[in-house]
C-alpha cells in the first residue's frame, strides 16, 4: 500500500493507494540548484542576464519602484529574497524614502496590515507597501494601444518613478503559459479595462470553440495573451527583473536577474526543468492536492491544479482534487458563472458579452468538469457550486470509495502532491 500525506490548507491530508493501481507520482525535481537559497538569490543579482547590475543601473537620488506579489503568492517567499533587493539598492546610493513596494493585485482584492508583514517580513518597519487598485482610474495613465487593441493603463505610481523593479515567482501559467516576468505588469499593475482586453485573447475568435488552443499551460507559442503581454511590457520598460524558481519542498532552487524578457526567458526553462514531468500514458485517475495555503485558499487558486491535473487523465476520467477553499470560491463572478447558468454554451456567450478573469475561471473549471469527473475534497460550502458538475465531498476516503462505486477497483492512478506546480505533458 503507498502512503501519501497531501498538503491540504495548513495541514496534510492521508492518501493511501493499493501498490498494484499506482501508475505513478507526479512531481517535480527537487530543484536546479544544490546551492543554499541565499546563494542561489546571490548568484542570480550578480549574473544578470542581459543587462548591468542592479547596483549598476540606479544611482544615487533616483525613485525605484519594487513591483512584488499578492498573498495568494506568498509560497514565493518574497519576505527572504527582497531584502537582497534593497540591499543591492542602497549600495547604489538609494535612499529608503526614494524606495516604493507596489503591490501586483491585479483585480484581486486589497492586503491587510498582516498580510503586508507577511510579504515584507522585516522590511515592513522600514518601508511602505501601497496596494495596486485596477479600477481607480485616477492612479492609472495611459500608454497607448497594443496591435492586438489592448488600451494600456498602468499604476501612476510605478509610471513616475526612475525604475521599475519586477519581482515574483515563475511557476507554469494556464493564460501566459508561464507566470512571472511580464505578469506583474498585466495583470498585476494595469487597469481593469487593460486587464481584461488581455485575458479576453484567451477565448478562440469563433463561438462555440471555446478557449483558444495555444492558450494553455506551459505555451508561448502563437499565444496572443502572451503577445499582447509583452507588447504592454514594452511600454512600460522596467528596468530590471528578479524571479524565483520554488520547489515543491517551498524552497527558493532558482532564480533569474536582469532584462524582463531575456532573464525571464531563462526562467522558464529553469520551471521547465524542475516541473515539467514527461508521462508515457495518462491514468483513469488522477489525485492531485493544490499544494496547500494559499494555493487552495479558494476554487479560484485551486483551479490551477485542476488545470495541470487533466493533462495526466483519460477523457472522461477522474480528477480527485484536494483543496480546502478556506475563502470560499474567491470570487463572486466565479460563483455567478457557476450557478446563473446551466451549460457552457450558456457560459461562453456569458463571457463573450462581459469577459473577466474571475468568469473565465468559473467558465475553465465547468469546462473541464464537463470532460472529466471532478471530485473536490474541501471545506466549500457544496450550495456555491452546486451547477459546476463538480462533486465535493469532505474526505479522501469518502471521495475515492465513490470512484470505486462508479468505476470500479481496476483503475491506474497518478499522485500529484503539488499539482499547481507541475505540469504533466504526455511523451509523443
Amino acid at each position: 500500500m503507498a502512503y501519501f500525506k497531501m498538503k491540504y490548507g495548513n495541514e496534510k491530508m492521508d492518501v493511501f493507494i493499493p501498490d498494484e493501481k499506482l501508475l505513478g507520482i507526479i512531481e517535480g525535481n527537487k530543484g536546479c540548484s544544490n546551492k543554499k537559497e541565499e546563494q542561489v538569490i546571490l548568484n542570480s543579482l550578480d549574473n544578470p542576464i542581459g543587462t548591468k547590475k542592479l547596483e549598476e543601473i540606479v544611482s544615487p537620488g533616483e525613485t525605484v519602484c519594487i513591483v512584488i506579489s499578492d498573498i495568494t503568492r506568498a509560497w514565493q517567499k518574497m519576505s527572504f529574497y527582497l531584502p537582497y533587493i534593497v540591499e543591492r539598492l542602497g549600495m547604489a546610493g538609494v535612499k529608503d524614502e526614494d524606495i516604493t513596494f507596489l503591490c501586483a493585485t491585479g483585480s484581486h482584492r486589497r492586503q491587510t496590515k498582516e498580510e503586508h508583514d507577511i510579504l515584507l517580513g522585516r522590511l515592513a518597519k522600514r518601508f511602505k507597501v501601497i496596494d495596486h487598485d485596477c479600477r481607480d482610474k485616477d492612479n492609472l495613465i495611459y500608454l497607448g494601444k497594443t496591435s492586438f487593441g489592448t488600451p494600456v493603463y498602468i499604476n501612476k505610481i510605478a509610471m513616475n518613478c526612475s525604475h521599475i523593479v519586477l519581482t515574483g515567482a515563475i511557476v507554469f501559467h494556464d493564460l501566459a503559459g508561464w507566470s512571472g516576468g511580464k505578469k506583474s505588469i498585466i495583470p498585476g499593475i494595469s487597469g481593469y479595462e487593460t486587464i481584461m482586453a488581455n485575458h479576453s485573447l484567451s477565448l478562440s475568435p469563433n463561438f462555440g470553440e471555446g478557449i483558444n488552443p495555444p492558450v494553455r499551460s506551459g505555451n508561448i507559442i502563437n499565444n496572443p495573451v502572451h503577445q499582447d503581454m509583452l507588447e504592454a511590457a514594452e511600454f512600460v520598460k522596467p528596468s530590471f527583473l528578479f524571479n524565483v524558481v520554488v520547489d515543491g519542498d517551498g524552497n527558493i532552487s532558482g532564480a533569474v536577474a536582469g532584462d524582463y524578457i531575456k532573464a525571464h526567458e531563462a526562467g522558464c526553462k529553469l520551471v521547465d526543468e524542475v516541473d515539467r514531468v514527461y508521462i508515457k500514458q495518462k491514468a483513469d485517475l488522477v489525485i492531485a492536492s493544490a499544494g496547500g495555503y494559499p494555493k487552495d485558499i479558494d476554487l479560484y487558486q485551486a483551479s490551477k491544479a485542476l488545470i495541470n491535473a487533466k493533462e495526466a487523465v483519460k477523457e472522461g476520467g477522474t480528477i480527485i482534487v484536494l483543496s480546502e477553499c478556506v475563502e470560499g470560491v474567491g470570487n463572486n463572478e466565479v460563483q455567478e458563472i457557476i450557478q446563473n447558468f446551466r451549460n457552457n454554451k450558456d457560459r461562453e456567450m456569458e463571457l463573450r458579452r462581459s469577459y473577466t478573469i474571475a468568469k473565465y475561471s468559473g467558465y475553465l473549471v465547468t469546462e473541464i468538469a464537463e470532460n472529466y469527473e471532478v471530485i473536490l475534497v474541501s471545506d466549500i460550502d457544496k450550495k456555491l457550486i452546486d451547477r459546476s458538475n463538480i462533486t465535493v465531498v469532505r474526505s479522501f476516503d469518502e471521495a475515492i470509495n465513490i470512484v470505486y462505486e462508479k468505476k470500479g477497483q481496476d483503475l491506474k492512478i497518478y499522485v500529484m502532491p503539488f499539482a499547481a506546480n507541475t505540469l504533466p505533458t504526455l511523451c509523443e
